[in-house]
């Protein structure tokens, strides 16, 4: 009877209903992070290893060991002692090496850039979020035995602690993906989770170790946690001793970023650190090459244009030059935060265009007006999203165009041997669905594509370029005057149900966003 006495004593029975309750809120908060730091985790490497599958597989994967490592050791060590306090150390520990993160994310990733993608994306994901995953996953099993005051009401137990925590993992992707994310830096978001965790590490040695020698260590912890990854937020930034930063705001799909020059007309507009237009204030017009080709483009190849269609309103710069011709202009945009963006800093006038919300592929699926143009330049990045470059893809843009329009599709794309799956793929399928298809491209920039139902596409018009700013009059006309022409068998066709373009084109893809990324280092 002694002994029985004494393992329900062990097993939880004597604890108090306060710290019972404390322990259930610790479930739901310790899910409720692990989720926050998977997603937040990629989302925060992001701007310098980008979105491929290499990026979330590498964190996925890195959380799944993390997680599994971490259940095997709460078990092991709830087993060898039932002290809560090692538990919210753990806890502390967690929010502290998270709130590390913040201060040290540029650093470990500008470290693992010397490797390839697929090894970097692993290195940098162990690195910063291996520990306080595997932290947090000793959670679950060591509460199960505090909490299970018999063998009987085990089932009982596992469910309800399951359940808790489970509904905490719920909580947390729904916070991350449609309030966080949106409206908060990705640092902040960490560096507020990691607070939370240290609040609950802490929370403990102060209301419930009150005697212990614990206390102090808790409180100095969570102390340095929070003043480093303070300084982290506010030491953070990317503008240059060159440039001054305008605005910066999180969105869905990136943080935007407005940059000027200090001393010169040039504005820089940003997604996750990397450049993705730039504008002259003083001549109201793009500096960058592929937004004079993308308009041009449609404008030789067509004797008129009066309806037009963007995939991608970037910061407004191609919708609203077809806009001021006097051109009907729709615009599907995923990201309807860079509207007021476009608005404020380059000149973009909504009104002008009938934008619409959402992802193109579904847009175009619902679309019912036939177009002259289709102006296809949506990337996340360094590349356009690959279920906009598939045959169903085209098929769906095909059905939208008139029958003498044309398609002008902006890319990256190299064509050295061993080097252009991505461009011999994408000649290959526009040739799937269209008669006729033309590729543009300087040999320093960006690759324009041209498709056509017409089955001989040619120039109808010489390009304008008394329109095209001083600084890209070079790079436009060489640009119109040299075709490329890949090699088919380099490639394949690319389907919905088969698109390997991130893994063969993964090199190319790595050395741009590397370049690009490299830029943006701050000076040693």
């Amino acid at each position: 009877m002694a002994v029985k006495k004494k393992q329900a004593a062990s097993d939880g029975v004597g604890l108090s209903t306060g710290l019972r309750r404390y322990l259930y809120v610790t479930a739901a908060t310790t899910g409720a992070a692990i989720m926050i730091v998977e997603i937040l985790g990629a989302k925060m490497l992001s701007p310098y290893l980008g979105t491929s599958h290499f990026v979330w597989t590498a964190q996925i994967a890195v959380t799944l060991v993390a997680l599994a490592l971490g259940y095997y050791i709460g078990g092991w060590m709830v087993d060898r002692t039932m002290n809560i306090g090692r538990l919210y150390a753990a806890i502390l520990v967690a929010g502290i090496y998270l709130a590390f993160t913040v201060a040290i994310t540029e650093w470990v990733v500008y470290g693992c850039l010397r490797f390839d993608l697929a090894v970097g994306s692993l290195l940098t994901s162990t690195v910063l979020f291996f520990v306080p995953l595997c932290l947090l996953a000793m959670v679950g099993p060591f509460l199960i035995r505090v909490l299970t005051a018999s063998l009987s009401g085990v089932g009982q137990s596992v469910g309800r602690l399951t359940a808790i925590s489970t509904m905490g993992s719920f909580l947390g992707t729904v916070l991350i993906g449609y309030l966080l994310i949106p409206f908060l830096p990705n640092s902040t978001t960490m560096y507020l989770t990691a607070a939370l965790l240290m609040s609950v590490g802490s929370g403990y040695f102060l209301i419930w170790r009150k005697r212990g020698g614990e206390r102090t260590p808790a409180l100095v912890g969570a102390s340095i946690g929070l003043l480093v990854g303070y300084g982290a937020l506010r030491a953070g930034g990317v503008a240059g001793s060159n440039t001054t930063e305008l605005y910066r705001g999180n969105s869905n799909f990136g943080l935007l970023q407005v940059l000027q020059e200090k001393n010169g007309p040039r504005r820089y507009y940003l997604n996750d650190y990397l450049v993705q237009n730039t504008y002259d204030t003083n001549l109201h017009q793009s500096t960058s090459m592929f937004t004079d080709m993308l308009h041009g483009l449609a404008r030789a190849y067509l004797l008129e244009a009066r309806d037009v269609l963007c995939i991608g309103l970037g910061v407004g710069i191609v919708p609203m030059k077809f806009a001021r011709e006097g051109c009907q202009v729709d615009v599907f945009e995923i990201n309807p935060a860079i509207i007021p963006v476009a608005q404020q800093f380059f000149d973009l006038v909504p009104e002008k265009l009938n934008i619409i919300s959402g992802d193109g592929r579904y847009l175009l699926s619902r679309a019912s007006r036939r177009y002259d143009a289709v102006i296809l330049d949506a990337f996340l990045g360094d590349s356009c999203p690959s279920h906009l470059m598939t045959r169903e893809a085209f098929v769906a843009i095909r059905k939208v165009l008139k029958p003498e329009g044309v398609l002008v599709i902006n890319t990256f794309a190299e064509f050295a041997p061993g080097h252009d799956f991505f461009a011999a793929s994408l000649f290959k399928t526009l040739t799937n669905v269209f008669p006729s298809v033309r590729i543009h491209g300087e040999a320093r920039g960006n690759t324009l594509f041209v498709a056509s139902s017409r089955h001989h596409l040619t120039l109808l018009k010489p390009p304008d370029l008394t329109q095209v700013h001083f600084s890209c009059v070079a790079a436009v006309k060489e640009a119109f005057e040299t075709l490329h022409e890949p090699n088919p068998a380099s490639g394949r066709v690319l389907t919905d149900d088969y698109n390997p373009v991130e893994f063969y084109d993964a090199e190319n893809r790595e050395r741009l966003r590397r370049g690009l990324a490299k830029s943006m280092e701050p000076p040693p």
